[in-house]
């Protein structure tokens, strides 16, 4: 999964445009949950997405929320 790394940018300056480095940091994140959703339920796919982005807020890099949460999975449920 590519992502956007607001935080690796030496240059990162906090809330210069934080509407556009928002949505550019979730797209990708959003265009997963859009992907599991024709696989999956709809719930199944906000909830996957919903526990990556806590993660992600709680300090977790995004392939590491990424595959925390694939590994709670079993037969594409949570337990």
């Amino acid at each position: 999964m590519d992502y956007y790394q607001p935080f690796n940018n030496t240059n990162y300056m906090p809330y210069r445009d934080l509407k556009s480095e928002t949505l550019k940091a979730v797209k990708p994140f959003v265009n997963y949950g859009l992907q599991e959703a024709a696989f999956t339920s709809h719930s199944h796919a906000l909830t996957e997405v919903a526990a990556i982005a806590y993660l992600l807020g709680k300090g977790y890099d995004p392939q590491t929320a990424y595959k925390t949460v694939e590994s709670w999975e079993k037969n594409e449920m949570f337990f």
